[in-house]
């Protein structure tokens, strides 16, 4: 790949200035592992040969299905696509998208990747702060938002940071009430511009192996990255499970998490345009609501985290139509894929994943039952593992997982320096995951806990970031945010302050951090009072010790 120094570089966007060498893109070609087709390409060919059979259910809180065939679905595509060309975006833009899981939102991300345009998919739990600074680095040209959503106005709160976005030219909100913004359905679904701005799927300016999707880590080992894919290697995350589970027109997936997140993009984009399948969108969650859809839609892959997944499977009277069952977010709880097998009769499914490679391991239909209890699974063909570790490997010294192959991005950005890491000129390409892993004893891994104190799931807490704010509080001397095991058994955010003079509470500091903007998620939502933190000699703060306090 071309070397690049500064996000500036990147930001030219020009069609083959950042993209892999030719001898990659060859080789992986010739492993079967790249294709010539786009994302795109799928979705036409399914137009053609089963343009009546249904692609998309979208479900809102109350009220029946919006069903989308194969045939609307291209051709909303198009749409949005000529009206996306009306604002003047097309290659060299970057278009930011924090929708809802919307059948529209499906239909918007293929459109900006149709116009050749690279998408920039936003999870609608951000707020200003943290969005500010990722627009920014973006220089997003156009950002499609919602309005008021979940009890936070986000038309507002972009609308307070425009005259600080220097590149922004053009705001579009689902339910506009301003007139200097664009009304998301007057302009792409009650005008039709494809007259004066053709968008035909035949001529797309979309490459497979061009910059398709930014997306942003959460910072959660330093500075907060943006993960650059294609279509190949987001295709090549997606395409062994298809295959390896043979996925086809029959199947209906759902998966509760955010369409704008690399685990929906896979579940929610991809897997219908491999397998030709119809994906379920839900757009406010429900347990009931879900657990509805699961048994009226005949959902035969359900996939989310631990957290999701048990809250459907509590309140469920019919998940018979099940037959794979999967959690992308380690670790898996035992009692989760006991549970599991025990009403349903097939396997809980676990698997490991980021941003920067989705599905990179995961555990077969072949499995034994309870194999998600000690293992998350093996790598596919699209990816090699390396473990490293200095002497032998145990449960006391795990290894760090580093991973190459077709499904990990291409370049990583720095949110905040802009520096640009392009993956294949480090290291023979490898790519060194901050993951501690164990070998399963079957050709897999198990995770065994993060090498910086990664905390969450599947949207991971940007560590250094809550931090650095906390140490503005008044009342803070000193702090350090730590994960734990919440009630639920899910990892959380603890702050272990060192007061300054009165002792602030965990109530107290959610305000403070609300009053700047960040994030719910990723607020503390412990709080531990300690007279100093413990540090090594060089200064660094001791949290494997803090987070064995935190257990006693």
């Amino acid at each position: 790949m071309t070397a690049m120094k500064t996000f500036e570089d990147v930001q030219v966007w020009l069609p083959g200035a950042i993209r892999p060498a030719d001898t990659v893109i060859d080789g992986y070609r010739r492993l079967g592992l790249w294709h010539d087709e786009h994302l795109l390409t799928h979705l036409e060919r399914h137009r053609r040969q089963r343009p009546d059979a249904t692609a998309l259910l979208g479900f809102h809180a109350e009220g029946p299905a919006d069903v989308v065939s194969w045939s609307r679905y291209a051709a909303e595509v198009e749409r949005y696509a000529s009206a996306l060309r009306a604002l003047g975006v097309g290659p060299g833009q970057v278009v930011a998208v924090q929708m809802p899981n919307r059948w529209e939102t499906a239909a918007l991300m293929l459109a900006v990747m149709h116009t050749g345009a690279i998408l920039a998919p936003l999870v609608t739990a951000l707020r200003g702060r943290e969005l500010e600074k990722m627009l920014v680095q973006l220089r997003a040209t156009v950002v499609v938002t919602v309005g008021e959503w979940a009890g936070f106005d986000h038309a507002s709160s972009l609308a307070g940071m425009a005259d600080r976005l220097p590149h922004l030219r053009h705001r579009v909100v689902l339910g506009s009430k301003s007139a200097d913004e664009f009304d998301f359905d007057a302009h792409f679904r009650n005008t039709d511009w494809t007259a004066d701005f053709p968008a035909p799927l035949a001529d797309s300016a979309a490459d497979p192996d061009n910059v398709a999707v930014v997306l942003f880590t959460s910072g959660t080992t330093g500075e907060p990255k943006a993960v650059l894919h294609t279509a190949n290697t987001l295709l090549a995350g997606a395409a062994p499970v298809v295959n390896e589970d043979k996925l086809g027109a029959g199947d209906v997936s759902y998966n509760p998490h955010n369409l704008t997140h690399i685990f929906g993009i896979t579940t929610g984009l991809a897997f219908p345009l491999l397998s030709g399948g119809s994906a379920v969108l839900l757009d406010t969650w429900s347990p009931a609501r879900a657990a509805q859809i699961i048994r009226d839609t005949r959902v035969t892959v359900f996939s989310g985290a631990a957290i999701f997944l048990e809250a459907v499977f509590r309140v469920a009277d019919d998940l018979s139509s099940l037959r794979m069952v999967c959690c992308g977010a380690a670790p898996v709880p035992p009692k989760l894929v006991r549970e599991i097998h025990a009403k349903l009769g097939v396997p809980l499914r676990a698997g490991w994943g980021m941003t920067e490679v989705p599905l990179g391991t995961f555990t077969r239909s072949d499995d034994p039952a309870d194999h998600a209890t000690i293992s998350d699974g093996r790598p596919a063909a699209s990816l090699e593992l390396d473990l490293r570790v200095e002497g032998t490997i145990s449960r006391e010294n795990p290894a760090r997982l580093f991973v190459r192959g077709a499904a990990l991005c291409i370049a990583l950005v720095g949110r905040d320096t802009g520096t640009v890491h392009v993956l294949a000129e480090h290291d023979g390409g490898w790519f060194d995951t901050g993951d501690l892993v164990l070998p399963d004893g079957h050709g897999g891994i198990r995770l065994a806990g993060r090498a910086a104190d990664r905390i969450g799931g599947i949207l991971m807490v940007p560590v250094l970031d809550v931090e650095a704010e906390l140490m503005r509080h008044p009342a803070v001397a000193d702090v350090a945010v730590v994960g734990y095991e919440d009630e639920h058994g899910h990892d959380a955010p603890c702050a272990v302050v060192v007061p300054a003079g009165e002792p602030p509470t965990l109530a107290g500091l959610r305000a403070y951090l609300d009053g700047v903007g960040m994030t719910e998620f990723y607020q503390p939502t412990r709080l531990e009072l300690m007279p100093v933190l413990p540090r090594n000699l060089s200064g660094k703060v001791l949290k494997r010790e803090l987070r064995e306090g935190l257990r006693g």
